[in-house]
């Protein structure tokens, strides 16, 4: 199982990187992003720090860790910014805080998202088919997450992401010991979206490249 999409104490995490790493490790992890919360008052300070610990900590439990970021409730002008500084600053994964419907994260957010340099959008709630076209035609993945309120949406964004081709990842969004879910209950996570096995498969498969590919680069 993969997770790109978790967070530590340097946003509202509960875990270390260090615990975190080795709790995914046990519970049967194969690759995780630490993707705190981030802003361009911050990117400095978070990435860095990960980024620094993030290979030993991989190499002392078995498993791939990523540095990343979570660009989250970032005016929508300053996405692309904020995304290319991320970048050079070493996040290996980049998240935009998508338009779930349980915060209130501007109009104009998803859009701005797919139009940066990120890896995925997460919870993009009730993301428009215009929108998804372009995640497909940019490759930038729309997150299915299991984490309670912004897992409302999945079912839409199973069926827009069907519709028009744009790949899924399934994400915990953890932030306890408690949101590493089990492999079994993500998949079932995925199926309740409205997703069948195979495209569960795909979603899986989507996750395992672009951990391949990120460590390529």
């Amino acid at each position: 199982m993969i997770d790109l999409h978790t967070h530590t104490v340097f946003s509202d995490g509960e875990l270390i990187p260090a615990e975190l790493a080795r709790r995914a490790a046990v519970a049967g992890y194969r690759a995780l992003a630490m993707t705190d919360h981030g802003d361009r008052s911050n990117l400095d300070l978070i990435i860095p720090r990960v980024a620094r610990v993030a290979g030993e900590l991989g190499s002392a439990w078995g498993l791939t860790v990523l540095s990343g970021i979570e660009l989250t409730h970032v005016p929508p002008q300053q996405i692309a910014a904020a995304a290319d500084e991320a970048r050079g600053l070493g996040a290996r994964i980049i998240i935009v805080h998508g338009e779930t419907i349980v915060e209130p994260v501007a109009a104009g957010t998803n859009r701005a998202a797919l139009e940066a340099d990120i890896d995925i959008l997460a919870h993009p709630g009730l993301i428009s088919i215009e929108d998804a076209r372009l995640a497909a035609e940019r490759g930038i993945h729309l997150e299915l997450t299991t984490r309670r309120g912004h897992s409302l949406c999945n079912g839409h964004v199973a069926r827009v992401a069907l519709e028009t081709g744009a790949k899924l990842v399934i994400n915990n969004d953890a932030h306890a010991p408690g949101d590493l879910l089990s492999p079994e209950l993500m998949r079932r996570v995925a199926l309740g979206a409205g997703l069948d096995e195979a495209r569960v498969d795909e979603a899986l498969a989507n996750s395992a490249a672009l951990v391949a590919r990120v460590e390529k680069v």
